[in-house]
C-alpha cells in the first residue's frame, strides 16, 4: 500500500512538473513573440540645434535706378554737323555731345553783335558832348535804351545758336546714339540716353508697419537675378512722407556703391532690410517642425540602452519664432547641442528607435538663392 502510494505521488509530480515546464516554454515563446513584433528601427537624417546669431529683416522687391538719368534731345531743329561721341562712352558734365550746323544763327549774332559795337560808341561819343553841353541829356537817354536793346538781341541769338549745341548735363554713360551724321532732327529727338551709374538707388516699397522699424541710414543688402548668390550692400537714404492709400505701402530709396557699373537702371532687384537688434536664437531647419493640433514638435535623438542601435527618438513640444531662409528660430523647448530629427520623422512616435544615416541632409541656408540646374 504504501509502495504504490509513492507511485502515485511521484506520478502526480511528473505531470506538475511537465506542466510547469511546458508553461514557462510557452511563455518564452510568447516573449519572443511579442518582440519579434515591435517597430524595428526607422532610418531618419539628424542635425544638431546651434546657437546662431539673428538679425530680423523685411524683404521686398524693388527697381534700380540711376542717381541722374535723361535722354537728351536738343531744343532746336537741323542738320547733325558734327558727332563727337560714341555709344556706351563715359563722358563729364559739359562735354560737348552733338553739333547741329548754325552758320546762319552765327552769321546774325555777329551782325548783332556789330550793331550793339556802334551803339556803344555812339553812347561813348554823345556822353563826351554831353560834357560840353553839345547834345541833351534825352539824347543820352535813347542812346542808353538802344545799347541795351541790341544786347538784348545778342544774348537772344546767342542762345539760338547754344541751342544748335548738345552737351552732357552731367556726367555719366552714354547709350545707343540713335542719330547720324547728316541727318536732319526735329526738335525734341532723343539723340541719346545718359545715366549716372555711380552711386545708384533702387526704389521699393513696404507696408506702412515697417515704419515703426525701418529708419533713413539702416543696412540694405540687395540681390538681382543677373549676379545669383551675390549681395550688394547700401543703406536707406529716404522715405517717402506720404503712405499709398490704395496698397497702404509706403515707397523707399536705398543707395548703393556702383563703381564696377554692374547695377544698371531698369534691373528687377530683391531687398532685405535690417531691423531690431541683433540677438541670437537656438536653430533648426524648417524641415525638423512637425505640426500638431497642441503645437509644434521636433523629435530629439538620444541614447537607449539594450536597443539593437542605441538610439530612441524622444518627441518634444517646442516653441518657433521667425524664419530666415531654411532655418527657423526655437524659444523654448530644445537647447543648443541637441541631436534632433531633420528629415524621416514622420514615421517615428515617442520612443522610435532609430538609425541614423546623414548621407541626404535637408537644406540649412540662412540666405538661399535660386539657382538654375
Amino acid at each position: 500500500m504504501k509502495k504504490r502510494m509513492i507511485i502515485m505521488l511521484a506520478a502526480v509530480a511528473l505531470v506538475f512538473g511537465a506542466l510547469y515546464g511546458f508553461q514557462l516554454f510557452k511563455a518564452s515563446m510568447i516573449k519572443q513573440a511579442l518582440a519579434s513584433l515591435r517597430d524595428p528601427p526607422q532610418t531618419v537624417a539628424t542635425t544638431v540645434a546651434t546657437l546662431t546669431p539673428w538679425q530680423s529683416t523685411v524683404k521686398a522687391v524693388g527697381s534700380v535706378r540711376a542717381e541722374a538719368g535723361a535722354d537728351l534731345a536738343l531744343e532746336s531743329s537741323g542738320t547733325v554737323a558734327k558727332i563727337n561721341f560714341k555709344s556706351g562712352d563715359e563722358v563729364r558734365e559739359g562735354q560737348v555731345l552733338l553739333q547741329l550746323r548754325d552758320e546762319q544763327e552765327v552769321a546774325n549774332l555777329v551782325a548783332l553783335k556789330a550793331t550793339a559795337d556802334v551803339s556803344a560808341i555812339i553812347l561813348n561819343r554823345d556822353q563826351e558832348q554831353l560834357k560840353i553841353h553839345a547834345v541833351s541829356q534825352a539824347t543820352i537817354d535813347s542812346d542808353t535804351a538802344n545799347l541795351k536793346k541790341a544786347l538784348a538781341q545778342v544774348a537772344e541769338q546767342q542762345a539760338v545758336v547754344d541751342k544748335k549745341t548738345l552737351k552732357a548735363p552731367f556726367s555719366g554713360r552714354l547709350g545707343i546714339r540713335s542719330v547720324d551724321l547728316g541727318q536732319y532732327v526735329s526738335a525734341g529727338t532723343t539723340v541719346v540716353t545718359l545715366q549716372s551709374l555711380n552711386p545708384i538707388f533702387i526704389d521699393f516699397y513696404l507696408p506702412q508697419q515697417a515704419l515703426a522699424e525701418v529708419k533713413a541710414g539702416q543696412t540694405v543688402k540687395a540681390t538681382v537675378d543677373t549676379y545669383p548668390g551675390q549681395a550688394f550692400e547700401g543703406t536707406v537714404t529716404a522715405i517717402s512722407p506720404k503712405v499709398d492709400v490704395t496698397s497702404r505701402n509706403v515707397q523707399l530709396r536705398a543707395e548703393f556703391r556702383n563703381d564696377d557699373h554692374r547695377l544698371t537702371p531698369g534691373m528687377f532687384a530683391t531687398v532685405e532690410v535690417a531691423v531690431g537688434t541683433p540677438d541670437a536664437f537656438v536653430t533648426v531647419p524648417q524641415t525638423a517642425i512637425m505640426a500638431n493640433p497642441y503645437g509644434d514638435i521636433v523629435f530629439v535623438v538620444e541614447k537607449k540602452e539594450g536597443s539593437a542601435t542605441g538610439l530612441a527618438a524622444r518627441q518634444v513640444f517646442v516653441k518657433t519664432g521667425a524664419t530666415r531662409g531654411d532655418q527657423i528660430a526655437i524659444l523654448s523647448g530644445i537647447k543648443a547641442g541637441d541631436q534632433i530629427v531633420a528629415a524621416g520623422q514622420m514615421k517615428l512616435h515617442n520612443g522610435s528607435l532609430v538609425s541614423v544615416n546623414n548621407a541626404v541632409l535637408p537644406a540649412n541656408d540662412p540666405a538661399p538663392s535660386i539657382v538654375d540646374r
